[in-house]
Parts: C-alpha cells; sequence; structure tokens
C-alpha cells in the first residue's frame, strides 16, 4: 500500500504539471478526481467556483485572500476563454485601467460577449465579474494583454464613460500619456463621429500638458465638418504636467499619483523644525531608539523578536549557533540583519544632515541597507551573494493586498523615476510619506521592502530635520490599510495623517513606542 506522502507527491506531480502548462485556473477536468479531492485536503488547491480552481499554499488562514489576488488576472482570462472562447473583451474602462498599469484586482470586473447572459457570477474574496451582452470593437481596435481581451488603448480613451475621467484620473492621465501623437486617435473618432467624446479628449490632452495633440483633434474633426467644444474632463482637479517621452505607463502612474498625492499631504502634515539638528545629537537620539525601533520594524513582518536579543545583536554577544530551531534561528538572522542595515542607514543619515540631496543619497545607498538587511543569510548559505544583486527578478505579491506591484521589467523603469521625483522635491513632508508609499508599492525587492521602506522614511525625515519615528505594531492594521488604501485607490490621505500623527507627537517630545516587557 502507497504510503500518503507518496499519494500526495503523485498528486503534486500531476499539479506541477498543469502549472508547467501555464494554467491560470485548474478545471475539475483537468485532474482525477482523487489527485483533486487529496490536493484540496492538503491546502494545495482552493476552489473558487463549482468546477474551478486556483493552486495554493498549505498554511494559509481560513480567509487569507492572497493566493486569489495572485491569481486573479490569469484565472480570469482562462474562465472567460473557456466560456466564451476568444469572443470577449473586457469593459474599455477596465482596458483603459491595465494598459495605465493598474493590475489592482477590481471588485467587479466587466466583461463583453456576444454570449453573456446579463449576469454576474461570483467569485472568491467578494470579487466577481459581470458579463454584458454586447457586441465588440473590431478586431483592430483590440488587443491582449497578459492573457487579457482588451479595447486598444485609443478605443479605450473613445469608448470609456465619461465619469470615469472624474472617478478615476491617476488611470486616465497615466493612459493619456502613452500617446505619442492624434493620429490614431483621430481617425477613430473622425470614422466613429464622437464629436462630444472629441471635445473631451482634446481637454483631457491639455490638462497633462499634450497642448499639440489637443490642437490635432480639434482641428482634424472641424476640417471634417464637426461641430467640437473643448471640455477639461478632469475639472476642477487642477492640470499636472507628465513627461514627453516616457513610454512606460508605470513610470507613468508614478508621475500622476506623484503630482496629484503632493498636494493632499502638505496642508496637514506638521511644518519642519526651523533649525537643523546638531549632527551628533541626532546620530546618538537614533541610536537610542534602536532596539525599540528594530522590535516594531521586525515584529510588524511578523518576525518574532525579543528586546533581549536585539540588545545581545547590538552588543555583539549574538552566536547563531545557539538557536534550537529553524525559526528561531530565521528571527536572530533578521535581527542582526536589521542592526547592520541600520549601522549603514546611519551613514545616509549623516550625509543628508549635512544637508546632501536627500534623494540623491538615498538612490546611492538604499541597494546597501538591502544587502546589509540580508548579509547574515548569506552567510549562512541561505542566500547566494548574487541573490542581493539589484533589484528582484521575478513577480511579487503582497499578502492580502489587492494592489499587484509592477512586474520585474518595470521596476528597473520605475525605480530611477521613483529617486528623481525625491531628487526633484522641495517638501519634506512630501519627501516622508511618498518617499515611503511609493517605495513600498513598487515592491523592487523579493523581501525586506517594509523595513527599507521605513528606513527610506527615517532618512527623509532627518532631512527634514524631524526626529526619527517609529512605526508601532499596536498600529499595524492601521498602517496596512493606509497604505492600501493609497496603492488600491490613490488616496494618499489616510496614509499621510497615520505618519503625520506620529510625527507630531515625536515633534512635542512623547516617548517612542513600549517594548513588552520580559
Amino acid at each position: 500500500m502507497a504510503d500518503p506522502s507518496e499519494k500526495l507527491a503523485a498528486s503534486l506531480e500531476a499539479l506541477h504539471a498543469l502549472q508547467k502548462q501555464g494554467l491560470g485556473a485548474i478545471r475539475s477536468k483537468d485532474l482525477s478526481r482523487t489527485h483533486r479531492e487529496r490536493l484540496v485536503r492538503n491546502g494545495f488547491l482552493q476552489g473558487v467556483i463549482r468546477g474551478w480552481y486556483i493552486p495554493a499554499r498549505p498554511g494559509e488562514l481560513p480567509g487569507d485572500s492572497t493566493a486569489w489576488y495572485a491569481s486573479f488576472w490569469s484565472f480570469c482570462a482562462a474562465y472567460l476563454n473557456t466560456r466564451f472562447a476568444e469572443k470577449w473583451c473586457l469593459a474599455p474602462e477596465q482596458s483603459l485601467s491595465l494598459q495605465a498599469g493598474n493590475r489592482a484586482v477590481p471588485r467587479q470586473l466587466s466583461v463583453r460577449a456576444p454570449g453573456a447572459r446579463n449576469r454576474v457570477t461570483d467569485l472568491s474574496h467578494d470579487t466577481s465579474i459581470l458579463e454584458i451582452r454586447a457586441r465588440l470593437p473590431e478586431d483592430a481596435q483590440m488587443v491582449e494583454v497578459d492573457g487579457l481581451r482588451v479595447f486598444s488603448l485609443e478605443a479605450s480613451l473613445i469608448f470609456c464613460q465619461s465619469h470615469y475621467f472624474q472617478h478615476n484620473p491617476t488611470d486616465v492621465r497615466s493612459a493619456l500619456a502613452l500617446v505619442r501623437d492624434a493620429s490614431d486617435v483621430l481617425a477613430l473618432l473622425l470614422k466613429g463621429g464622437h464629436s462630444t467624446v472629441a471635445g473631451r479628449l482634446a481637454g483631457a490632452f491639455r490638462n497633462i500638458g499634450r497642448g499639440n495633440i489637443a490642437d490635432q483633434i480639434l482641428m482634424g474633426m472641424r476640417a471634417a465638418g464637426f461641430r467640437v467644444t473643448e471640455q477639461d474632463p478632469f475639472r476642477p482637479s487642477p492640470s499636472i504636467v507628465l513627461p514627453t517621452r516616457e513610454r512606460s505607463p508605470y513610470v507613468n502612474r508614478i508621475h500622476v499619483m506623484w503630482q496629484t498625492m503632493r498636494e493632499q499631504i502638505i496642508p496637514h502634515f506638521p511644518a519642519a523644525p526651523k533649525r537643523s539638528p546638531d549632527i551628533d545629537i541626532y546620530l546618538k537620539s537614533v541610536d537610542e531608539v534602536f532596539v525599540t525601533d528594530a522590535y516594531h520594524s521586525l515584529s510588524i513582518e511578523g518576525y518574532r523578536v525579543s528586546p533581549d536579543l536585539i540588545e545581545r545583536v547590538r552588543s555583539g554577544t549574538w552566536n547563531p549557533d545557539h538557536h534550537k530551531d529553524d525559526s528561531e534561528a530565521r528571527n536572530a538572522m533578521a535581527a542582526r540583519g536589521y542592526w547592520l542595515a541600520f549601522q549603514a542607514v546611519k551613514k545616509s543619515l549623516k550625509q543628508v544632515l549635512r544637508e546632501e540631496n536627500p534623494g540623491l543619497v538615498a538612490g546611492q545607498n538604499h541597494a546597501l541597507w538591502y544587502q546589509e538587511l540580508f548579509a547574515p543569510s548569506v552567510e549562512a548559505g541561505i542566500l547566494q551573494k548574487s541573490d542581493l544583486a539589484g533589484y528582484r527578478n521575478d513577480q511579487v505579491y503582497i499578502r492580502r493586498s489587492m494592489h499587484t506591484p509592477p512586474s520585474r521589467e518595470a521596476v528597473r523603469d520605475c525605480m530611477p523615476a521613483l529617486f528623481d521625483l525625491l531628487r526633484e522635491e522641495t517638501e519634506p513632508a512630501v519627501r516622508i510619506v511618498l518617499g515611503h508609499f511609493m517605495f513600498v508599492y513598487i515592491h523592487p525587492y523579493m523581501d525586506g521592502n517594509g523595513r527599507i521602506g521605513r528606513f527610506l522614511m527615517n532618512v527623509m525625515l532627518a532631512a527634514g530635520g524631524y526626529p526619527w519615528t517609529v512605526i508601532p505594531l499596536e498600529e499595524r492594521n492601521a498602517y496596512m490599510a493606509a497604505l492600501e488604501e493609497a496603492s488600491v485607490d490613490q488616496n494618499i490621505a489616510p496614509f499621510s495623517n497615520f505618519l503625520a500623527r506620529l510625527v507630531d507627537a515625536r515633534l512635542k517630545g512623547k516617548a517612542t513606542p513600549k517594548l513588552p516587557s520580559a
């Protein structure tokens, strides 16, 4: 009789064979009943709807959404191809958002198909698909993005509803910035006689500083005999200026978010101290807060560390061979890495306290913070030195988040753009809030992004003359919820207010968060 572990291994082998085929969704008929039930029972498969499953990781708690959010887009592509063959297309609004670099999981995905039944199919974790019986756009007006059939960029801009400009300005502006000239947009406008849409798009292009495209649309439509009235669909939002030669939708998106979010931050953040701090006194105060900072920052990430362990790491009495099991050693290595990274960050603090440009300092030094953070794992043979070279080389997903970070290729465009924005920003509060937020939004590393994001925040705080500020473990849920709202809904106010409250308390001399009693 076969050993249970051998049976599970056989089932996992069958699942792996399906995954090698690139299947984003597993149908009942793809696996035998025995394999399927065994994989579900052991946590390697999760049911989504009747007859459809996604791969999962054992050990996820009931209600954990991570596997579903990570699989959402590939699942929908596979499910829709099975339902409608190639006769389907995402709605123009969702098509536009995807091409603008927005991979956040929507609560409801709208799909057009001639064979649709005008119904809602409920999926996992309060998500759903709304299928609408409607004609598809012409083949020339459709493209494929990551296996999803979508309206082309130009068709999306023309056919999306007018209210989308107001409700999703970041997506629309990011998409508009990808248009190089008016020719393709104008051809569709003329073909369909879309005079009202032409006026809306002319106003939209002018809003992002592309007046030449706006003028070409107006002249082309009027020359063909159409009466067109230009209207800015983003009003009352102010105009913004985007890079004219940028080809990455992700970089355009970061620029749009930065310019629209910064105005929400400045009025509500505590004013920067008028006097620059004494460098030696400032660094001494940072040393004094190390144990508290390390405890809370590591605990936020799920490590189980104690003030005693952190003190031993700082004093040099730490010995990795003295730990009883792998989990204890992992926590100890995380504490040791935090101490090493902290020393590197202190050197960056000294630079910005000498009034070197904080964006330039962070851009030059953040890779060293990351390398020091995981140096103990290299010493232990868990990671290779090459693993710490450069940004991540794979897709990453954030636990329980509907936000999907940019692809590995996009990261290499986004990170220089982030440090350019930090270098050019004149408001300390904006550098503090958006430096931290944008770093974790991009998520440039496979691990350690939260810790480095908080280091980056504190370097920006020092550059503005603010004290080192600890984010308390007790407020982890509020902290993560605020980051989620900024990432998914582009609402920076909760995160800005959250940090402002903590910084204000430090300015008023209130104690740093408490450590647990021994």
